[in-house]
């Protein structure tokens, strides 16, 4: 840093409040900050609430883009898509109870922002995150802060302003940029501190301090991911799949094919911009969803399809319903048969039911 500007510092903000207060933390010591969102894709916020129907009426914000706003700092939104691949395909630290990689998704994080922070032309001169000892069982511990630190390439330009007070002094502190004593120790996985911080910047409306903001911390969700690995003999995945996963009623009868079916109308809606890239199924007899059908599906396994579709329709009782199905090479088929019963649907059927 030079002596004719005030120190500066880089943010990961996810959205949620560790990461918002964090920030607000040093912003109030009189550092500049400017805050970093990275795209995943497996974000929960920003897809899924805004494609639902349900509680439609509720505001749907995305919620870094709104703390940055609270915090009066400018956001840097990052697309890492492609670059996150390595991290959820070969986690050299591994995964947590899900699919989730944790903790090399928190090392890649932190050496992305160091990317952006360009110490050596005095752009940022550390990095802020929102992480606390012990409140996440996979990356938030004792022992892997400092493999964070270290393995980020930050070593000790990486400040956790919510449990500083844990942990040894880094290079802010020493070079005073930042007042230790103005820092917090919080602990666990208790989030009462927190909230009370939050009470006391006259926080009250943020996103739910217990919520993950990953879908792959989501048994259902790595449930689905695991099932597409299989079924397509390869661990790959594009942007469209993970989209997709977040959608709908997943159906896997049998090896040959999957039913990825809407659930209300938002997912209806949805799925409709997918209809071009995949055999799909409307029900023509009644009320019923949108229906994708991925694979390669046998002529009884499309009526099949069409008796899981009727269930799962307002014609659930009916005797029989009707379908036209639109296969991909252009050609259109009606089928009618009989709703299946409840009783005659595996549970194993359900993925990430």
């Amino acid at each position: 840093m030079t002596d004719t500007r005030k120190p500066s510092a880089i943010a990961l903000i996810s959205g949620g409040l560790d990461s918002m207060l964090a920030a607000k933390v040093i912003l109030d010591q009189g550092v500049h900050v400017e805050g970093v969102n990275f795209y995943t894709g497996f974000c929960v916020e920003g897809h899924t609430h805004a494609v639902r129907a349900k509680n439609k009426n509720k505001q749907k914000r995305n919620n870094a883009l709104w703390v940055a706003e609270q915090l009066g700092i400018k956001l840097h939104i990052v697309d890492v898509i492609e670059e996150y691949k390595d991290v959820v395909l070969n986690p050299s630290h591994g995964y947590g109870k899900n699919l989730n990689p944790c903790l090399d998704c928190k090392i890649f994080m932190v050496n992305k922002a160091l990317e952006l922070s360009g110490f050596d032309t005095d752009s940022f001169d550390f990095v802020v995150t929102g992480e606390v000892i012990g409140q996440r069982p996979k990356s938030q511990k004792n022992e892997t802060m400092p493999i964070i630190a270290q393995e980020s390439g930050a070593h000790d330009r990486l400040l956790r302003p919510l449990c500083a007070k844990n942990l040894p002094e880094t290079l802010p502190e020493r070079a005073g940029w930042v007042n230790r004593e103005l820092l917090h120790g919080f602990y666990g996985r208790n989030r009462k501190p927190q909230m009370e911080l939050a009470a006391r910047y006259g926080f009250t409306d943020y996103s739910q301090p217990a919520g993950g903001c990953c879908f792959l911390t989501d048994e259902r969700y790595s449930s689905k991911l695991k099932d597409l690995w299989q079924f397509r003999g390869e661990k790959n995945y594009e942007l469209d799949d993970i989209l997709l996963l977040k959608i709908g009623r997943h159906i896997r009868p049998n090896a040959r094919f999957k039913l990825i079916m809407a659930r209300e109308e938002g997912e209806n809606r949805f799925l409709r911009g997918y209809r071009k890239n995949f055999t799909y199924i409307e029900i023509d007899s009644h009320e019923g969803p949108l229906t994708l059908v991925e694979g390669n599906p046998s002529t009884s396994d499309l009526t099949l399809a069409t008796r899981l579709v009727g269930r799962y329709s307002q014609g659930k009782n009916a005797d029989e319903v009707s379908v036209t199905i639109h296969h991909r090479n252009g050609v259109s088929e009606q089928i009618s048969a009989s709703p299946i019963a409840p009783h005659e649907i595996p549970d194993n059927w359900h993925i990430g039911l």
